[in-house]
């Protein structure tokens, strides 16, 4: 192949808990994720030598510190085959708001660079190269619904659950992921969520139990942090969601719904100034699977 486009999309949790501090500096985690329908749009080329990326958000790394630059190095780095690749990326998940951004365009390069230079990499082989490059990278490679251990690379399959319509919703402001997991020590938890019976929710398809159940430890962390985001969280209850969380370690707030109007209205009534705000879902399996936009064969295989 010449060149691939493709969707790379996003995630939530619908659970994270934290059980404590690793040996090797990382926290150790549980949590559930979630694919949703808001994605970058992922191309790669081939080129004759090294790596370059070019993004529409010039605020955004084009180096190595940016993970879909990292992703293609370490494949071209074991494989003599992947002699360059043009990496362009047009950016529609917000950047530092635990969605996965640049994790899931990471994981793209990685898909999308094993199909255009054939290396035939297994399943087991992918999400080993995505870990190296970050803790989400894993999930991202295919992006439906997991229980992630670990830093939340060690992935189990979950039931795809129901559908379900969610406002993201986030203020002019990141977090510092790091600062948040430090902190999480110095704050009292006072409930943590239910993964057993969100899993029976998502196999049930009970969007009820699932509600219940779901929770995020890191909210302690951030609202602690960042007092606004707990009176924001409450603002966007009143205007009748399912249920509001924040995601990952934020600042994103998620408010959930069973259906897309209710969705709409409150995405419509949300007018503070300078927020991201998205109307999203989940995603199908049919839709992780069909990510595929585009893709130019080269001469020899069009023969």
């Amino acid at each position: 192949m010449r060149k691939i486009v493709m969707k790379a999309f996003g995630k939530i949790n619908l659970t994270l808990d934290v059980s404590g501090k690793r040996d090797d500096g990382f926290h150790e985690l549980e949590t559930l994720f979630r694919g949703i329908h808001l994605y970058d749009i992922v191309s790669l080329e081939r080129r004759d030598r090294g790596i370059q990326l070019e993004c529409d958000d010039e605020a955004l790394p084009m180096g190595p510190e940016n993970l879909a630059y990292e992703a293609a190095a370490v494949l071209m780095e074991d494989f003599p085959q992947v002699t360059g690749v043009n990496i362009q990326l047009v950016k529609r998940i917000p950047v530092a708001a635990g969605l996965a951004g640049g994790s899931t365009d990471a994981a793209a390069v990685l898909v999308g660079m094993n199909r255009l230079f054939g290396l035939d990499l297994t399943k087991v082989q992918m999400e080993d190269y995505a870990a190296r490059i970050g803790s989400d990278v894993p999930f991202c490679l295919y992006p439906l619904s997991a229980v992630g251990r670990g830093r939340g690379e060690r992935l189990t399959e979950a039931p795809e659950g129901p559908a379900m319509w969610i406002v993201l919703v986030k203020p002019p402001f990141g977090l510092s992921t790091g600062e948040i997991y430090e902190h999480l020590e110095q704050v009292a938890i006072d409930a943590r969520p239910n993964l057993e019976e969100v899993l029976l929710g998502m196999e049930t398809k009970d969007l009820e139990r699932i509600y219940r159940n779901m929770g995020n430890v890191l909210e302690y962390s951030a609202f602690d942090l960042q007092p606004r985001l707990r009176d924001w969280e409450r603002d966007l209850s009143v205007l009748r969601a399912d249920r509001v969380m924040m995601t990952g370690s934020g600042p994103t707030l998620v408010a959930y719904f069973s259906d897309e109007e209710g969705a709409r209205r409150l995405a419509a009534q949300w007018t503070q100034p300078r927020w991201d705000v998205l109307l999203s879902r989940t995603l199908s399996k049919a839709e992780v699977e069909d990510r595929m936009i585009f893709y130019e064969k080269t001469e020899n295989e069009e023969e």
